[in-house]
C-alpha cells in the first residue's frame, strides 16, 4: 500500500505552480491578510479555498453558508464558484473582518452574491434554519471558534439538504488533537467532534490530511 508522500516546501511549491489558479485579486487579499496579527495562521490556504470552490461546482450548490468570514478569502473563492443567482451567507462575530474583505469582493464582481451576517454563530445559524428552512442550504463551511464546532455541526446538519455538504476546517488543529494532555476548550471540542463523526451514520465522511485538516461530511 502506498503511503502519503511527505510534502517538502519545494514539493508544495511545485503543486501550487501546476494547480493553483491564482490572480491579482486573490494574491492582493492574501498579502493584506498576512500583515495582520495572526493573519497567516488564520487565513485559509489558497489551494484549500480553490478546492472548496470545486466542491461547490461538483454538488451544484446555489446556497452556501460560511461560519467564520475573517478577511473573506474563502468567501471570495466560493462566491466565484456560484451561479450568477447564487447566494453565499457568511457569518462573523466582528464587522472589522468583512470590511477588509468587501473591496476585494467588489473587485471580483461577486459582492452581490455575498450577504454578511454579524453576530454569534449559534444565534445566526438558528435564524438561518428558520429563514432558509431545514434543508435550505447546499453547503456549509465551518471555520470559526473551535469550541463551538459541535454545536455548529449539528446546526449545519439541520440546514443542509440531503446530498448537501458540510466542510469543517482545522480538524487536526495544528496537531494538538494528538496530545491528550492538551485540554483547552478548542482542542477538546475538535477532538471530540472528530471521534463522534466517525460513528455518525447520518453522513458520509472523509477527513483530508490537507492544510490543517479538512473534514467533509455529506448528509445522507
Amino acid at each position: 500500500m502506498a503511503q502519503q508522500t511527505e510534502f517538502s516546501p519545494a514539493l508544495l511549491d511545485y503543486v501550487r505552480k501546476v494547480s493553483l489558479r491564482d490572480d491579482e485579486i486573490l494574491s492582493d487579499l492574501r498579502r493584506e491578510t498576512v500583515e495582520l496579527p495572526m493573519g497567516q495562521a488564520m487565513q485559509v490556504m489558497a489551494e484549500e479555498a480553490q478546492f472548496l470552490a470545486l466542491l461547490i461546482g461538483l454538488i451544484g450548490a446555489r446556497t452556501v453558508v460560511e461560519i467564520g468570514t475573517f478577511t473573506g478569502y474563502s468567501t471570495l473563492c466560493m462566491a466565484r464558484a456560484l451561479p450568477d443567482d447564487g447566494r453565499l451567507i457568511t457569518v462573523d462575530v466582528s464587522e472589522k473582518w468583512p470590511m477588509i474583505a468587501e473591496p476585494y469582493w467588489r473587485r471580483a464582481g461577486v459582492a452581490d452574491r455575498i450577504e454578511v451576517r454579524i453576530g454569534a454563530a449559534a444565534d445566526v445559524l438558528t435564524t438561518l434554519v428558520t429563514e432558509l428552512g431545514p434543508e435550505g442550504a447546499d453547503m456549509v463551511f465551518v471555520d470559526a471558534d473551535k469550541a463551538g464546532y459541535p454545536l455548529y455541526y449539528e446546526a449545519a446538519l439541520r440546514l443542509v439538504r440531503p446530498g448537501g455538504l458540510i466542510a469543517l476546517d482545522n480538524t487536526v488543529f495544528f496537531g494538538r488533537v494528538l496530545d491528550e494532555d492538551t485540554r483547552d476548550a478548542d482542542t477538546v471540542a475538535v477532538r471530540e467532534l472528530n471521534a463522534a463523526l466517525l460513528h455518525d451514520d447520518r453522513v458520509d465522511l472523509a477527513m483530508l490530511s490537507m492544510a490543517d485538516g479538512l473534514t467533509l461530511a455529506r448528509r445522507k
